[in-house]
């Protein structure tokens, strides 16, 4: 009997302290900084992005634009979150296409400052998302990984305390001093996001022979759609491809795993930074390499500990079975 119960004293002791490291990874008091940070930095590319997009609105959302109502019509994904939906509804009202369009622009851009600014960051948030989403849904031919990943992370900082720190809610005391006690589980839900999208690339990335042998670097920088400078000296060279090939996948499965140690984190944060620099510079996706960017600073970049997590520490809770955990004899 003293063995049965030894050994429920034993597994129920394992069980609290695997529930109560596993609290402490997802409920200990953080600071706001890295969210807040997430929240700027993302609000700043989208808005980097949206100069960009500016002059070319009509084009891509109207339905006299590069793509014909129609057309546009069988290739977008929904027939529900679409600016030509609003063009249908509206258009009874004598509201023309012109001033639906650049009005829908224009909401998704204040939002984005408001964002930016952190007043009222998750209505705001709320707001540029679903403007962000009308506009992928519209033009879902252009889409590629930067606007996903923006809807996605634009879509966690509507639940996430991310006005907690750098805003004007901070500033005007809408928000609690202290950090809310959501702010850890919020970052690792960014923080784990990343590791498995990361994680994902390069396994699929190791998977196939172009990764291996240079031919992924080498297409990468070559063709016509993102050919920023020549490269055509690197056929007298097939090993720099190669090796480059080798070192995206190191640093894509290494993320998920190498990026938590507090030891290797710098290196991994500065090669992941390193990557989509390279991807910015020599492939012109500007947006994409300065989103991803700003995803990795804000998970593992920005320390999530600070004076305000010092001031409320999360009490320990052991359980009687973790104080004394051998069982006591019979009387």
């Amino acid at each position: 009997m003293n063995g049965h119960a030894g050994l429920r004293l034993s597994v129920r002791a394992a069980l609290e302290r695997a529930w109560l490291s596993l609290e402490r990874f997802a409920l200990a008091p953080a600071s706001a900084m890295p969210l807040a940070v997430l929240r700027v930095g993302l609000a700043s590319v989208l808005l980097l992005q949206a100069a960009m997009v500016g002059p070319a609105l009509l084009d891509l959302y109207g339905r006299s634009g590069i793509l014909q109502g129609p057309l546009n019509d069988i290739l977008a994904r929904s027939d529900l979150v679409r600016v030509g939906w609003l063009i249908d509804r509206l258009a009874q009202l004598g509201i023309g296409e012109a001033s639906i369009v650049t009005g829908t622009g224009a909401l998704y851009t204040l939002a984005l400052v408001a964002l930016l600014l952190g007043w009222r960051a998750r209505a705001a948030a709320a707001l540029a998302w679903l403007a962000h989403l009308m506009l992928m849904m519209t033009a879902d031919s252009t889409n590629y990984g930067a606007d996903n990943y923006a809807n996605i992370f634009l879509f966690y900082l509507i639940w996430m305390p991310s006005g907690a720190a750098l805003s004007l809610d901070r500033r005007l005391a809408r928000v609690p001093v202290d950090p809310p006690a959501i702010t850890r589980l919020s970052l690792r839900v960014v923080q784990l996001h990343l590791c498995i999208s990361y994680l994902a690339s390069g396994l699929w990335k190791a998977s196939g022979e172009q990764w291996w042998n240079g031919e992924a670097i080498w297409r990468s920088v070559m063709l016509p759609a993102y050919r920023q400078y020549d490269f055509s000296w690197l056929a007298q060279h097939t090993w720099i491809p190669m090796i480059a090939g080798w070192l995206v996948i190191l640093v894509e499965v290494g993320y998920a795993f190498l990026i938590w140690p507090r030891r290797s984190r710098p290196v991994w944060v500065a090669a992941t930074l390193a990557l989509h620099a390279g991807i910015a510079i020599f492939m012109g996706l500007v947006v994409f390499g300065a989103l991803m960017s700003v995803l990795t600073i804000a998970a593992f970049g920005v320390r999530a500990e600070g004076a305000a997590t010092q001031r409320c520490p999360r009490p320990a809770r052991e359980h009687p079975a973790l104080q004394n955990p051998s069982p006591q004899p019979n009387a």
